[in-house]
Formats: C-alpha cells, structure tokens, sequence
C-alpha cells in the first residue's frame, strides 16, 4: 500500500489513545469526519426531499401512478452504468474533489428541476444524472475513510454515516412531504438544491485535500475503470466477501417489497403497512448502536456468520402466517442481523489494495443498491403467483442457505485466511485463497 493511502499516515486519524478500541464519540471527534458527517445529513435530507418533490410533480401533470413511482426507481438505475464506467474516478484524483464535484453536480441537476414547467423527460434525465454520480460519490467517500480513521475507526466510521442515512432519509420523506404543504415544488426544490450546495461547501473547506490513490495514467476514464473492475474481482478473496455484501440484502428485502400486500392479508392499512416497513430498519439501527458500542473490534468480525444467519432465522417463522405483531417482532429481531454488515466492511477493506480502494468500494455500493433493486421486483413477481408470507419464508430459506455457503469461505479456518481484528494494515487477507 502506497504511503498516501494508509490510514495511518493521515494526521486526521483517530484521536490519540482511540486506536485500538475507538467509540461513535472518539470517531466523532475527528474534525474532518465530522464535517463529512453533517455534510451526510444535509445531503440526504436534500436528496429525500427531490425524491418526494419530483415524484408529486410527476403525477399532478400526468395523473400517472407509474410515471410517478418511476421517478424512485430511476434514482437507482444509473447506479450500474456509474460503478462500471466512472469508478476509476474515486481512485484518479482527490477524494475530497470527487466529493464536492459530486454534490455540485447534484445541487445543478436539481436546481434545474425546479425551472418552473420543465417537460418530464427533462426532469427524469436530471434525475439519472444524479442517480449516475451516487455510486461515485459514495465510492470515494468510502475510500476516503481511511484516510481520516485509524484501525477499526474505519467501520463506526461506516456505520455512523449510515445510521445517519437511514434515520435522515426515514425523516426527510416525511419533512419533505411537510414542506410541500408549505411551500411550492419550485420552492422545495431550490431548497434541496441548497442543500448539495451547502454539503459542497461544507466538504470543500472542511476536509483537506489528500493525493490521488492512483499514479497518472494516460486511459481514458471509461478503460481505467472497465479494467479496474477486472482487477477488483481478480484480488484473491475479495470476491467471496463482495457476494456476501451483495446476497443477504437482495433477498431481505422480502418483507419490505411484499408489507402493503401482506398488511392487507391481515386486514390492516397503512398504519399496519408502516409498521412492517419499519420494524427491519428500527432493528438495524439498535443492532448497529449495541454493536458499535458493545463489541470490540474482533468481536464484530468473527460475528459476521451468526448476525449474517440472524437475519433469515426470523423470516422462517412466516411460513406460519403471524399476525401483526409477532410478524413486527420478527422483522426487528431481523433488523438485528443486519449489523454483520460493520464486521465486513472490516474484511473488505482489509481485502482491498489501496491504489483500488475507490474503485472497490464504488463497485460494492453500486452492488448494493442494485441487488435491492432485484431483490424488490423477484418479490414482487414471485408474489404474483405465491402468498406473500410464503415468499418471505422462502427468501429466509434461500437467504440462510446462501450466508451458510458464503460463510464456509469467511469462517476462521477457510480457505480466505484469518479473520482480521481491525488492523487495516494487516496482510492476511491479501493472500491467495
């Protein structure tokens, strides 16, 4: 690993004496990571409120409830043609440049939203220009991480930005919907557009300017980084943990997808439908806060398999049909499951070459969007022709089998080597597997 690259080389890394067991406040306390943490929030609370805006905009010209639930999907869509064919940015230049072109970027696409009559072509264009620049922005602000924490500050570091994701996105539709009543969609959306604008700022002159990871190189953007897809997936072991990033959320989504349906089996509304679309993300956000508060760095490591498998365990018991709320308990026992997610982001970044870390990480989030993607509409399709509790438990049957196989690879005596303690510098997940 390059000098430039190693999170030890950073003056911005984790406080002194916070290295070997760093706490949410210790990570907090790094200037730099607090800048990018507020700058998280202001972002996502602009891009929820775009989501929500554009959507109403949408259906009150066409009346069309599936030109308006297209204005969701296609934040997500781009994201394969952005991880493929801009990765390499993330690794070619600054990191903290890549963030702020990002968010500029997305404060002029939503600027331009808000011109008052824009066609809907127009408005779906912009919003695939922002879908396109997400997997890059987060790819970079992953690599950068390192940069700014030591050791295992690198996964609350993680884990922070998204719990912040999750609670801002939850509280963003809904002061986005609050706005709307108040305001006008131009309005709203010049708001959201200030937003990125602020986060631009806020990242500009609130974090340094670190080296590239990457020497020069003379290809073009789309080669370097259509080649360092090829090389992320040619790392040895990193391929297993990225299929173990990617598998489990592709199928827990089941629940989610199929709520409405399944809230309407019981009999109930929306008031039913919200607390099953609630009950998975309350648990990851408790899961999240006990584990990165509780365990020690190793600890969530070698628990990557059993929070992994705690998240299909609960969805075998709706092959029994419960009702509301032993089906709400279920689904936060597997909300819990979903903070294996901090023990492997350890091993993934322990896997990864630095001079590939953007690209990596760009590729796994872009993975990870997608995968959700897929995951909602097999749910949605196998609902068609099954119960929905039936494919809930399905996809508990097929998800454990899935992080059972996975695992055989992970565990403490596979093939990949040794599980790593947080130590980012440590080599033992670079060898051949």
């Amino acid at each position: 690993m390059s000098q430039q690259s190693s999170p030890s080389s950073s003056p911005a890394a984790a406080p002194q004496g916070t290295a070997k067991s760093p706490t949410y406040r210790s990570i907090l306390a790094v200037p730099e990571f607090r800048v990018m943490f507020l700058a998280q929030i202001v972002a996502t609370l602009g891009n929820a409120t775009t989501q929500i805006t554009l959507s109403v905009v949408v259906y009150e010209r066409t009346r069309s409830p599936l030109l308006s639930s297209l204005t969701f999907a296609l934040g997500f869509a781009p994201y394969l043609f952005g991880a493929t064919f801009l990765s390499a940015v993330a690794d070619r230049y600054s990191s903290r440049d890549v963030l702020v072109v990002c968010q500029v970027v997305s404060c002029a696409a939503v600027g331009l939203m808000a011109v008052p009559s824009a066609p809907i072509p127009v408005l779906l264009l912009l919003l695939l220009v922002l879908g396109t620049v997400a997997p890059v922005f987060q790819g970079a602000r992953a690599a950068s991480l390192p940069d700014l924490l030591s050791g295992a500050g690198y996964v609350l570091g993680r884990s922070l930005l998204r719990l912040v994701s999750q609670s801002t996105q939850i509280i963003g539709f809904a002061a986005g919907g609050v706005l709307l009543i108040v305001l006008t969609s131009t309005q709203a959306l010049l708001l959201a557009s200030v937003g990125f604008g602020v986060a631009a700022l806020m990242l500009r002159f609130g974090t340094r300017r670190l080296p590239a990871r990457q020497g020069p190189d003379r290809s073009s953007v789309t080669r370097s980084s259509l080649s360092g897809v090829r090389q992320v997936f040619a790392v040895p072991g990193l391929r297993p943990l990225l299929l173990f990033t990617w598998l489990p959320p592709t199928l827990v989504v089941a629940p989610e997808a199929l709520a409405a349906t399944y809230a309407d089996r019981l009999g109930g509304g929306s008031t039913a439908t919200g607390l099953l679309l609630g009950a998975a993300p309350a648990g990851s956000v408790i899961g999240e806060i006990l584990a990165g508060t509780l365990l020690r760095p190793g600890a969530r490591v070698r628990l990557v398999l059993p929070l992994g498998c705690l998240m299909f365990v609960p969805l075998l018991f709706f092959v029994f049909a419960p009702g509301l709320v032993p089906a709400t308990l279920l689904l936060v026992v597997c909300g819990l499951g979903f903070t294996y997610a901090m023990g492997l982001d350890q091993r993934v970044l322990d896997a990864t070459p630095g001079e590939l870390r953007g690209r990596a990480l760009t590729i796994t989030m872009a993975g990870l969007m997608i995968g959700q993607g897929v995951g909602f509409a097999a749910a949605g399709a196998t609902a068609e022709f099954l119960p929905a509790h039936l494919v809930v438990a399905g996809a508990g049957v097929l998800g454990l089998a899935g992080v059972v196989v996975c695992g055989v690879r992970l565990s403490p005596h596979g093939r990949t080597g040794r599980f790593s303690t947080g130590n980012t510098d440590a080599p033992a997940e670079r060898s051949p597997s």
